[in-house]
């Protein structure tokens, strides 16, 4: 294969997602307007909600069986030790460059997530769909580069959302503590002087209580202790309760993303020999689910580059 064969199947590909993106800054130009900031946030949560679950799933149901999930062992203990590669990277970039203390957890959070996201998924259909790929079979490069990809796509969102986010969280917190006692130290004294003239002006309006409001006050709290104790919750509205709390963490709603789910549904879906009979393949029974779930899959990554060129628009405002 000579130069220029090598820089074609090199170069093509790329080009390919240059151009899509090169469509998607054209469609976001005033002047046109189709994706606006109002339009790509929508298309955003369309393609986080609907396309990305289809094609994470179907392409893992697809192309994950009983047989093959043990060697895949590689992927979470891979991805795990980029995590820690990045983080100590970070580490020593804080260290060499001493940044804003605001900023350190960002910078580590953000070396050890390095670019693991939906590049690959762009990227991957570009490469094995081209002439000349030295990847062999087109359809089986796509079919098992993009199952790679959608597993390390869920799987780093785990990570990020149980790693990086808590790294983030735990930095934000001692910044603000030494923000707070920053500002208790200055406003010291005049928090004193305030108190004191509080304290003055109460004790000369100060009344002692009567009989009366005494009586009053106890009788209000003994009818509010027992009425307190003839409430009983009952036990569902307590599981309930909890349960809507654990849904309601953006902890768990990050860790358990529309991309997470996706992919857990399609592992099993893959997994488990019945379910795979019933549903994958075109001899089978409900194929029409894995049929749509392909269908909304395949919107995803033409979306996604969309939303992507149409956001580099939105960066040019501040060079």
């Amino acid at each position: 294969m000579g130069f220029l064969e090598l820089f074609s199947v090199a170069s093509f590909p790329v080009i390919k997602v240059l151009l899509v993106t090169g469509i998607g800054l054209l469609l976001a130009l005033d002047n046109i307007n189709l994706l606006g900031k109002d339009a790509r946030n929508q298309t955003n949560h369309l393609v986080h909600y609907v396309f990305n679950p289809g094609l994470i799933g179907g392409n893992l149901a697809q192309t994950i069986t009983l047989d093959n999930v043990v060697s895949l062992w590689f992927m979470p203990v891979n991805i795990l030790v980029t995590f820690l590669l990045g983080s100590a990277l970070g580490w020593i970039i804080i260290k060499l460059t001493k940044p804003p203390r605001h900023i350190e957890g960002l910078i580590v959070g953000v070396c050890s997530a390095g670019n693991l996201g939906n590049l690959p998924i762009i990227i991957i259909p570009a490469i094995c769909k081209d002439k000349g790929s030295p990847f062999g079979d087109p359809d089986v490069c796509y079919q098992f580069g993009m199952a790679y990809a959608s597993l390390s796509m869920a799987i780093g969102a785990v990570f990020i959302w149980t790693y990086v986010y808590n790294i983030m969280r735990i930095s934000s917190r001692n910044v603000h503590k030494e923000c707070n006692k920053s500002s208790d130290s200055i406003t010291l004294e005049d928090s004193r002087d305030v108190s004191q003239s509080i304290i003055e002006e109460g004790s000369e309006n100060y009344t002692s209580p009567t009989k009366g409001n005494v009586d009053d006050a106890y009788t209000l709290l003994l009818s509010k202790n027992e009425s307190e104790q003839k409430i009983k919750v009952p036990v569902f509205d307590k599981i309930k309760h909890k349960f809507g709390m654990i849904l309601g963490n953006p902890n768990f709603r990050g860790i358990f993303s529309p991309a997470t789910l996706g992919a857990i549904v399609g592992f099993i879906v893959g997994v488990v020999p019945w379910l795979r009979r019933l549903m994958i393949g075109s001899n089978a029974p409900l194929h029409v689910i894995e049929d749509s779930a392909s269908m909304l899959g395949d919107a995803a990554i033409p979306t996604i580059t969309l939303i992507m060129g149409a956001n580099l628009l939105r960066g040019k405002a501040y060079m």
